[in-house]
């Protein structure tokens, strides 16, 4: 097993202070969102086997099966297929969407054919997969996650008084489901700017005051003009009024799966996503929103946002979801306890996030056989390493369903 060295990268939405308070070192008054830990070619991690750092995509590309085990390279090719993250929203980010596998493909093929250059602004695919994802909180965390009934929607945005919604309002009442859902965010991304950000001032007004007074919608009210003081004018601050605001506590999760619209506010947490890059921007942001591309990809289905908990098996909890690619469990260990086996088939990332453990390996030449995390640090084992993990801690293990 090895020790992974990562890479934080500094987006603008991210917190200050909650990955430098995990990792117990001082704030630098910039922003650290996201702390990647795999092979993503974007940010890899570094590991150290003797010779010194070297890029643990670099170490797969070289022996792709004796790290990944050949059961994985039959099933998902020869790289890592998921991406770990550390995620520390301090604001709002975008409100996207992902494509299934394949829109992906079908997406990725004719940007190629086309000629597009792969760091163009205007370029949604960056590669030819799929991004499902799912969001552990490690603190009270806010987001959005799925459209609501068109009838909540509609009862919501009604209560702002605010006339210029007014058509929206009687399309959520008037139409079928998919329809209602499709027309109105459709009206609302190519709305004339100008009026929209007028719409956007009021309709944040409204909510605002709404929020401070309580009752049933209060929650979401504040939410929504929070997001609407970072992104004044904006026609995502509607958008998002479309969709469910939800409230994760510590150790609840969230699954978004392919056309799910939905956006991170608040907090910090573990996510763990298929090995990708490529997102469809509904609002929130000022990078390149592709309407008609955007349009294809989101399923206008309402639904409950389904938070996850974990679910016990033996001494590790696993939280469930439909995806072969990724399979994200943690493990609170006690003081005292016997040391607890981790299943050596397939290759995994293992985080702690809290106390101190202690991953012990049967060894191996280059690698040492104990090594103790704290919070914030990582390890990546190769498939077929047999490791047992003790302690006193909580500790994440990202691994693919065998």
């Amino acid at each position: 097993m090895d020790r992974l060295a990562n890479t934080v990268r500094p987006y603008a939405w991210g917190s200050t202070t909650a990955i430098p308070e995990l990792l117990g070192i001082d704030a630098t008054g910039a922003p650290q969102a996201e702390m990647w830990m795999g092979a993503h070619p974007g940010a890899p991690s570094r590991i150290d086997r003797g010779a010194g750092p070297v890029s643990l995509a670099e170490v797969i590309d070289a022996a792709p099966e004796a790290e990944l085990g050949a059961d994985t390279v039959r099933a998902f090719g020869p790289r890592l297929p998921f991406l770990l993250k550390l995620l520390a929203a301090g604001s709002p980010l975008s409100l996207q969407v992902h494509p299934d596998l394949a829109q992906a493909r079908e997406g990725f093929a004719d940007e190629e054919r086309r000629g597009v250059p792969i760091d163009a602004g205007h370029r949604n695919y960056k590669d030819a997969n799929h991004k499902p994802e799912l969001l552990c909180a490690l603190t009270p965390f806010d987001g959005l996650c799925g459209f609501r009934h068109p009838a909540q929607a509609a009862a919501l945005l009604e209560g702002l008084g605010v006339d210029a919604l007014k058509p929206y309002v009687d399309i959520l009442r008037a139409s079928p489901e998919e329809d209602a859902l499709r027309e109105v965010l459709t009206a609302v991304v190519t709305a004339e700017h100008d009026a929209m950000a007028d719409t956007v001032e009021h309709a944040a007004a409204a909510a605002e005051k709404l929020g401070a007074q309580g009752g049933e919608h209060a929650g979401s009210y504040a939410a929504y003009a929070a997001i609407a003081h970072h992104y004044p004018g904006d026609p995502g601050v509607i958008a998002a009024m479309l969709l469910n605001y939800v409230q994760l506590q510590p150790g609840e999760a969230l699954f978004l799966g392919a056309g799910i619209p939905h956006a991170y506010l608040n907090g910090l947490g573990v996510e763990l996503m298929a090995n990708s890059d490529n997102v469809l921007r509904c609002g929130l942001t000022p990078k390149h929103v592709d309407v008609p591309e955007l349009l294809r990809i989101v399923r206008f289905a309402s639904g409950d946002p389904g938070v996850l908990r974990p679910e016990a098996d033996g001494g590790e909890e696993v939280y469930e979801t439909p995806i072969d690619e990724f399979r994200l469990s943690r493990f609170v260990v006690a003081p005292g306890a016997a040391p607890r086996a981790l299943d050596a088939r397939t290759p995994q990332v293992l985080l702690c996030t809290a106390g101190t453990v202690r991953l012990r390996a049967a060894g191996g030449e280059g690698a040492p056989d104990e090594l103790t995390l704290g919070p914030g640090e990582s390890a990546f084992a190769p498939a077929g390493e047999h490791l047992t993990v003790s302690g006193e801690g909580t500790l994440f293990r990202a691994t693919v369903v065998a």
